[in-house]
């Protein structure tokens, strides 16, 4: 009897579809000084599965005005089941690595302005029962600084 309860159960939940990546969202500086620039963002997934999982930031970088200024390296996300879910993803950039000599035109471009372009682009990894998918993150966005 037990047998026969574990296959309908194992038959009957959906593990086979990957989550659904739904996109980033809500990207904004949190914070702000002569020092560091804090942002944030939003990764929306959906998950239709019946179990978990976990999700990998560790190939996600950060650029603003077109310069890597950061990589994230998280800690695994676990993913609920049956459910949309947004994973805040948070960094502080020193200004220092804003400004090289290539781009100090275009960070002062961006003081005059108050804006910044902010790029996140890589990959999340997405892994369970064995199985593992990976999702390609490309959104870039004009922030207003706050001075």
């Amino acid at each position: 009897m037990l047998f026969f309860l574990f296959f309908i159960l194992l038959f009957n939940c959906t593990v086979t579809e990957k989550p659904e990546f739904v996109g980033v969202d809500n990207i904004k500086i949190l914070d702000s000084n002569s020092k560091t620039i804090t942002l944030s963002a939003n990764v929306i997934f959906k998950n239709p599965n019946d179990v978990g999982g976990t999700l990998e930031t560790e190939n996600l970088n950060v650029y603003i005005n077109e310069i890597e200024v950061a990589r994230f390296n998280t800690e695994s996300f676990s993913v609920p089941k049956k459910a949309e879910f947004k994973i805040p993803l948070t960094v502080a950039v020193s200004t220092d690595s804003i400004i090289d000599k290539n781009s100090i035109e275009g960070f002062i471009g961006s003081l005059f302005s108050q804006k910044l372009k902010v790029q996140y682009k890589g990959e999340i990894d997405y892994k369970v029962l064995g199985y593992s998918s990976t999702y390609i993150v490309d959104k870039t966005q004009d922030i207003k600084m706050k001075l």
